[in-house]
């Protein structure tokens, strides 16, 4: 089969979108496996497995909106209708999530692009889901919402299936085919060493929020996106992991709970 080896985040060539990705560099700096390019161009590679692949890069490029480029032509989140207010109330600026999380983002679990229900037919996300598992390792998200999870992956485990469950196989990439959402969203998990009261005095209301059902992983920050036609920002900003490695953090629970989508 053919395999995806990279997922491009593209960025118009505005001063919105060279200001956001320097914030990104910058915000990303301890993480080991973030290298930075030509062009201010930003590469995450998995750590583990070796030769693991997708990668997933953000980059300027010669397009009029924002894109999510996954392989062959086909991309997703780019531009809605310009914004009629109400939907994030408080975003962050980007270079004052940078400020407060200095030297405290240690890994990126996953980036992720939420399609509104809204503007995305159910045809529409089945057919994007198909092609996605046709050239990655896709995962259904255990419970039985639409958020399935790309999972990087070597050329066998591709052909085959993921039966080494170790920890460095990020940045995953999720998709999320969103019923609350009205407009495109792209949000970013970051790995901090910060507890979740450290998490919450950094952010606290209005400005850092919880998804109840997920409130004991991570604070939602929500950031004012540079782009007025979208998409949104949301970053979701992981507590600090206390003991071993968890079914979430090596991929068994997505794999073995989840199931592949083929």
């Amino acid at each position: 089969m053919d395999r995806l080896s990279e997922i491009t985040f593209r960025l118009p060539g505005t001063p919105g979108s060279r200001d956001f990705l320097e914030q990104l560099r910058s915000l990303l700096d301890a993480v080991p496996y973030a290298a930075g390019g030509p062009g201010g161009r930003l590469t995450l590679t998995p750590a583990r497995p070796v030769g693991a692949r997708p990668v997933t890069v953000f980059e300027l490029a010669d397009v009029r909106e924002p894109e999510v480029v996954l392989g062959a032509g086909r991309s997703v989140g780019g531009a809605d209708a310009p914004r009629a207010g109400g939907d994030l109330s408080e975003p962050v600026g980007m270079a004052e999530l940078t400020q407060r999380l200095a030297g405290h983002v240690k890994g990126v679990d996953h980036t992720g692009v939420n399609l509104p229900t809204c503007t995305t037919s159910p045809e529409e996300w089945r057919e994007l889901t198909a092609a996605l598992a046709s050239t990655t390792a896709l995962y259904r998200y255990p419970t039985g919402e639409d958020w399935p999870f790309v999972l990087p992956t070597t050329p066998d485990e591709l052909r085959d299936d993921i039966r080494e469950f170790v920890v460095g196989r990020e940045p995953r990439f999720e998709l999320v085919h969103d019923r609350w959402q009205t407009r495109t969203l792209w949000q970013f998990a970051l790995l901090t060493d910060l507890t979740r009261a450290e998490l919450e005095q950094l952010f606290p209301e209005p400005w850092g929020t919880a998804i109840p059902e997920l409130a004991e992983f991570f604070r939602v920050v929500p950031v004012r996106s540079p782009w007025p036609t979208g998409p949104d920002l949301r970053f979701d900003l992981c507590y600090r992991a206390e003991g071993g490695p968890s079914d979430w953090e090596t991929g068994e629970w997505l794999v073995t709970e989840g199931g592949r989508l083929r």
